[in-house]
């Protein structure tokens, strides 16, 4: 059963706003107290966190769908709906958030470190936010905006100041083993190690974390063995130690060829030439051991490779290796540079940004202009378009945001298709210009008389309206015998 992973597809849905309520106040004596519907609660986001207790992605293997909580619609009485919770899931530290495409979205490291994966959409307003003194009393309220849904890459590299690399059954588990606390599963045969391990390392003043890469062969940076897979773990380590094996019973290998073949993996994975390197000879107690070791120690210094012979078993040269890389690793943080606190920086937007942009398109060998932008997107998710008042509302505001003139600018002909959004989701109609808008263009609740065909339910309320007023005319010129 697999324990440990460190790569996993995520796909995470933020929560959608809750509706604004649209609602008249009524009490006794008082019919039409004005309007008092609630706004729309905010949906909840999905936020990863660094939590230095998770050590594995196992937990979104099993379970990669994420869902926030969607915001509570408003309520009559001028009642807001609740704001959604907040999904806050917790990863390793050194989690990297890609996207699909495989660019970086975050680099989590620190404990507490946060990146927000989707946001929550926002609530509607109700009728109450949105009256004013053209508008006393608005029969209709804003929808709430949809969550944000992502499919995001995690993956895991190991957050280390030390990495052990080498051939498999090379003894870098027995060397973590006796180093530090560790307790790595260690067997005399390949592959023992199938997941990284760590352990804490205490040299003088300098404490350490060493980590115990899985065993690389010939063509890991391809793919071969468990190479490419665990790779990514040493790319933040400071210090690569190779752990050569100098009682190995392979005929067709020596201490100087598997530094070499592993050197040559490294190159071809990227990224870690500038690593200082030291060698280790391991299991010199073994006779044969100690003798090749001896042999090809002047080899490996005249390359300019710090070497030291030890043996995990017999624990001889340990307490050298660990005060070198120790002192290699206080070298490395003292070169890094200050961390800085944030910087606020503040990016006004510029005078003649209209917030946005009207392209000509064709469609069917019919002009079509598009219309992108946060605003006009925003209040297009947001509108209803069953209720005639409510996109009459949504013209207006297009309207004194600029979309109209842009339209004009731009060529637009009454009848030309506008679409406000993406090709994939947008929302087309034609488009009929209208400077004149406000309250002179009101009708009841619920209407707008700019709109010639309104909707099935205002219709049949003023064919009532005019069978009641065609009755009361008959009734003006009944005359008595």
């Amino acid at each position: 059963m697999t324990t440990f992973v460190d790569r996993v597809e995520l796909h995470v849905a933020a929560g959608s706003g809750g509706h604004g309520c649209a609602s008249v106040h009524r009490e006794k004596f008082k019919p039409l107290g004005g309007p008092d519907g609630g706004n729309g609660g905010r949906g909840g986001d999905v936020i990863l966190t660094v939590d230095q207790s998770i050590t594995t992605l196992l937990e979104y293997h099993h379970s990669p769908h994420r869902k926030a909580t969607n915001g509570k619609p408003g309520e009559g009485g001028n009642r807001s709906g609740k704001d959604g919770q907040d999904l806050v899931l917790p990863v390793p530290d050194g989690t990297v958030v890609l996207d699909k495409a495989g660019n970086v979205l975050a680099d989590l490291i620190g404990h507490g470190t946060s990146y927000v994966a989707a946001q929550g959409g926002r609530g509607g307003l109700g009728n109450a936010a949105l009256a004013s003194a053209r508008r006393k009393a608005p029969g209709f309220a804003l929808l709430g905006e949809p969550g944000d849904l992502q499919d995001i890459v995690l993956e895991l590299k190991t957050v280390a100041d030390v990495a052990l690399v080498g051939y498999p059954s090379a003894g870098k588990s027995s060397l973590i083993s006796v180093l530090s606390a560790a307790k790595p599963k260690i067997a005399d045969y390949p592959f023992t190690t199938l997941v990284p391990n760590l352990g804490v390392v205490t040299a003088g003043s300098t404490v350490y974390t060493i980590a115990d890469v899985p065993g690389l062969i010939p063509g890991a940076s391809q793919g071969k063995g468990l190479g490419l897979e665990f790779l990514r773990h040493v790319e933040r380590c400071s210090v690569l130690v190779h752990v050569l094996d100098t009682a190995t019973l392979e005929s067709d290998r020596d201490p100087v060829t598997d530094l070499d073949i592993i050197e040559a993996e490294l190159r071809e994975y990227g990224g870690l030439d500038n690593r200082p390197r030291i060698v280790v000879m391991n299991k010199i107690d073994v006779p044969d051991g100690k003798d090749l070791a001896e042999m090809v120690r002047p080899d490996l210094e005249a390359r300019g490779y710090r070497v030291f012979e030890v043996s995990a078993v017999a624990h001889m040269g340990l307490k050298e290796l660990s005060f070198a890389l120790a002192e290699l690793v206080a070298g490395a943080r003292a070169a890094k540079p200050k961390e800085e606190a944030t910087r606020i920086v503040i990016r006004p937007k510029a005078v003649d940004d209209a917030g946005f942009t009207v392209t000509p398109e064709e469609s069917g060998g019919e002009p079509l202009f598009r219309v992108r932008g946060e605003k006009p997107e925003r209040w297009v998710r947001q509108t209803d378009f069953n209720n005639d008042e409510a996109v009459g509302y949504l013209a207006d505001r297009l309207n004194r945001l600029g979309v109209e003139e842009a339209l004009m600018k731009a060529g637009a002909r009454a009848g030309d298709g506008v679409a406000i959004g993406p090709e994939d989701n947008a929302v087309v109609f034609d488009w009929e210009p209208t400077m004149m808008s406000g309250a002179e263009m009101l009708g009841r609740r619920g209407e707008d008389h700019r709109f010639e065909a309104p909707r099935p339910a205002a219709q049949r309320r003023r064919d009532k309206d005019a069978e009641r007023d065609e009755a009361s005319r008959e009734y003006d010129d009944f005359e008595p015998f």
